[in-house]
C-alpha cells in the first residue's frame, strides 16, 4: 500500500494532542537540566529540585509538573484503537480529568485493529473501535484471559469526498464505487466511470488496513471486508487524507463523518447511491435517523476490559462516556448520538457490569 506524505499532511499529524505522558517527560527533563545546572555553578542542591515522600522516593508529577492531588500516585488510562472513535475519546478524556488533577488519560489511534491487538494483550483500559470485534480477536482475549465490555458510543455516516474543485460527481452509486475501489480494479480515471467526466486519474485516500474503517468499507462496498485495491494512499490519521483530498482537485476518499464535518470547506461530500436507480443521500443526521444512508451508516464502540472496570477512575471515566454531558460531546465533534432508547441500554449494560 502506497503511503505518500507531504509537508502539509506532516504538519497536520504534528499538530495533534500530545499526551500528558510526554509532557511530563518533558517537564522532568527540564527540571533535572535546571538542578544539574544548579549543581554546577553554586556546588550545593538547588532548594525545590527534589521532592521526597517519606520513605525518600521522588513521587511522580502530574501533567501540570505538580505532585498528584490524591494518595501521591498518577492514576493513568490507557486508551487507542479506531482513529474515527479517537476525537470523541480525546475530548472526553480532557473534559473528564479537566477537574481529576491526580488522573492522566492517554489516548492514542492505532486503528481499530491495531488497538484491539493491544487490548488482547491487556495492554489498554480501553479500545476505540469502529466496528463489532471480530471472532478472532475474542479467541485472542479469551485466550490471554480478557474479558470486555461492549459498549456503543456514537454513530457514524461514513463519508465518501472529493475536492470542492469537483464538479461532476454529485453522486455516486454502491455499484460505481465497487467498480473503483475492488481487488485488480482497473478503473484509474474518472471517465471510466462516466465518459461525461474529465479524462484525469482519480487520486485515490482511504483508511490504512488496520482500520475498522477499512474493513466496514470494504465489506459494505466491496462485498468482503479486506478486499480492496491497493494503489491508494493509506493512512491510519484521518487528518492525512483530510489534507490529501483538500490537496488534490481529482481527489476521491472516505473516512468517518466527523472529519468531514469539521472541514465544511475543504472537502465535499459525495451523495450515496444504495442502488443504481436508487436516491442519492447524503449523510446527516437525520438520513442516518430514518435509514436512508445505507449502507454507510454504523455504530462505534468502545470496548473496555473488565478488570479494568474496578478501579474507580476507570468506571468513573466510562460513566461520564455514556452521560449527558459525555455524549454532548459526540455532536460537538460532528458525530452522530446513538437513539436515546440505546443510551439507556449501554447506561444499564455498564451498570450491570459494575455491580
Amino acid at each position: 500500500m502506497l503511503q505518500r506524505s507531504k509537508a502539509g499532511r506532516i504538519e497536520i499529524y504534528e499538530k495533534f494532542p500530545k499526551t500528558g505522558n510526554i509532557m511530563m517527560m518533558k517537564q522532568v527533563r527540564t527540571a533535572a537540566t535546571l538542578c544539574a545546572l544548579g549543581a554546577v555553578f553554586f556546588a550545593v542542591v538547588p532548594v525545590g529540585c527534589r521532592f521526597e515522600s517519606q520513605n525518600g522516593s521522588a513521587p511522580q508529577l502530574n501533567e501540570t509538573g505538580g505532585a498528584p492531588a490524591a494518595g501521591g500516585q498518577v492514576q493513568a488510562i490507557t486508551v487507542d484503537g479506531s482513529s474515527t472513535v479517537y476525537p470523541i475519546s480525546q475530548a472526553v478524556a480532557e473534559a473528564y480529568k479537566a477537574n481529576k488533577p491526580g488522573i492522566e488519560i492517554s489516548v492514542g489511534l492505532a486503528g481499530t485493529g491495531g488497538g484491539f491487538k493491544k487490548f488482547a494483550l491487556g495492554d489498554l483500559d480501553i479500545c476505540d473501535a469502529s466496528r463489532p470485534i471480530r471472532d478472532s480477536e475474542k479467541e485472542a482475549c479469551e485466550k490471554a484471559g480478557v474479558k470486555f465490555l461492549e459498549l456503543e458510543v456514537a454513530i457514524d455516516a461514513l463519508t465518501v469526498v472529493v475536492n470542492p474543485a469537483n464538479d461532476w460527481v454529485p453522486c455516486l452509486s454502491v455499484s460505481q464505487l465497487k467498480k473503483i475501489w475492488e481487488p485488480d480494479s482497473k478503473v484509474t480515471k474518472w471517465n471510466e466511470i462516466d465518459p461525461n467526466w474529465p479524462d484525469h486519474k482519480i487520486e485515490l485516500f482511504g483508511a490504512d488496513t488496520d482500520s475498522g474503517t477499512f474493513d466496514y468499507f470494504t465489506e459494505a462496498v466491496v462485498g468482503k471486508a479486506k478486499q480492496s485495491r491497493t494503489d491508494y494512499t493509506g493512512n491510519s490519521n484521518d487528518n492525512v487524507l483530510v489534507q490529501g483530498v483538500a490537496d488534490e482537485k481529482y481527489a476521491l476518499g472516505y473516512f468517518g463523518y466527523g472529519y468531514y464535518a469539521e472541514n465544511p470547506d475543504r472537502l465535499k461530500a459525495v451523495a450515496i447511491k444504495a442502488a443504481d436507480d436508487g436516491e442519492c443521500v447524503l449523510p446527516s443526521a437525520e438520513t442516518v435517523d430514518n435509514n436512508t444512508y445505507v449502507p454507510l451508516s454504523r455504530p462505534l464502540y468502545i470496548y473496555v476490559n473488565k478488570q479494568s472496570l474496578t478501579r474507580p477512575e476507570v468506571a468513573e471515566y466510562v460513566q461520564f462516556y455514556l452521560s449527558e454531558a459525555g455524549q454532548k460531546l459526540v455532536t460537538e465533534r460532528k458525530f452522530l448520538l446513538m437513539k436515546a432508547n440505546v443510551q439507556k441500554v449501554m447506561q444499564d449494560r455498564l451498570a450491570e457490569a459494575l455491580n
